[in-house]
């Protein structure tokens, strides 16, 4: 069975790229820098289901991504989640979280609501994170 992205993931976010395990997205919400990190293996819902080697790269990768988040942007803190109970198809979330955004310091899920990013703001963040990324092992299929 290949991979498949869960059709919600496709429609609310944008491709950013691949690591080796795992595709990056950039969330559709006009909220702060939110990617998704989406491990690239069929029928997987939790981080403990990944073969212990695969949990590593996920591991390895989402502190790339957290890294990115805090050279780019220094937000006051980063909020890191694997949720999933209206996607279950595993996903993290990375946020980069400011004391003067919208609903600090609650967290995002049941407090937000963002309404879509602009389409040309959401090409300049992907450009932005594909030219942080790429040096990262980030790779990006046309």
């Amino acid at each position: 069975m290949s991979f498949c992205l869960h059709p919600r993931l496709a429609a609310d976010s944008a491709y950013v790229g691949d690591f080796a395990l795992c595709q990056l997205r950039l969330a559709g919400a006009d909220f702060g820098p939110w990617l998704l990190l989406i491990p690239r293996v069929s029928g997987i819902e939790e981080i403990h289901h990944l073969s212990p080697s695969d949990q590593q790269t996920l591991w390895q990768e989402s502190a790339l991504v957290a890294s990115c988040l805090e050279s780019l942007f220094a937000p006051d803190k980063l909020n890191i989640a694997a949720i999933g109970n209206l996607v279950p198809q595993l996903h993290l979330h990375h946020v980069a979280r400011f004391r003067d955004d919208a609903v600090w310091p609650n967290p995002i899920w049941g407090h937000l609501q963002a309404t879509p990013r602009s389409p040309s703001q959401q090409t300049a963040l992907v450009s932005q994170f594909r030219e942080a990324l790429v040096t990262q092992g980030l790779t990006v299929l046309s």
